[in-house]
């Protein structure tokens, strides 16, 4: 019986670390860092911090919106999200993750983050 009640709860923890999820509502003239800046001044909590990983981000709101990968103040990518699209984007340890919101009305996101498996194939990359 104890197996069983430490067999269920190291399974809830260990799912518990795998995704880290924040929903997020944004103005028109908002614009906020996501990850990349560290404890502190990151919009998010990204427990893969410091190493590569995947972020996770959904579009839950009614209006379209885009992110932005930067690297030393540099545009790497930027990504539109239309209403409910979720995409899975590679962030490496260095990139700095930006949402910006339409400017024709309130934009509503959910952003996870993932650890990159080394056993997966990395191709699935938008």
């Amino acid at each position: 019986m104890r197996l069983l009640i430490l067999t269920i709860c190291l399974t809830f923890f260990t799912n518990l670390e795998v995704f880290a999820q924040t929903k997020f509502t944004l103005k028109p003239s908002q614009s906020m860092i996501l990850t990349g800046k560290g404890p502190g001044q990151d919009g998010t909590k990204n427990p893969y911090f410091g190493e590569d990983c995947y972020a996770i981000v959904k579009n839950i709101g009614e209006t379209k919106f885009s992110i932005r990968i930067q690297q030393n103040g540099k545009i790497i990518r930027e990504i539109t999200f239309l209403k409910g699209e979720l995409k899975k984007v590679k962030l490496l340890k260095e990139h700095e993750l930006y949402i910006d919101p339409n400017d024709k009305g309130i934009s509503k996101a959910s952003i996870d983050y993932q650890k990159i498996n080394n056993k997966e194939n990395n191709s699935f990359n938008n």
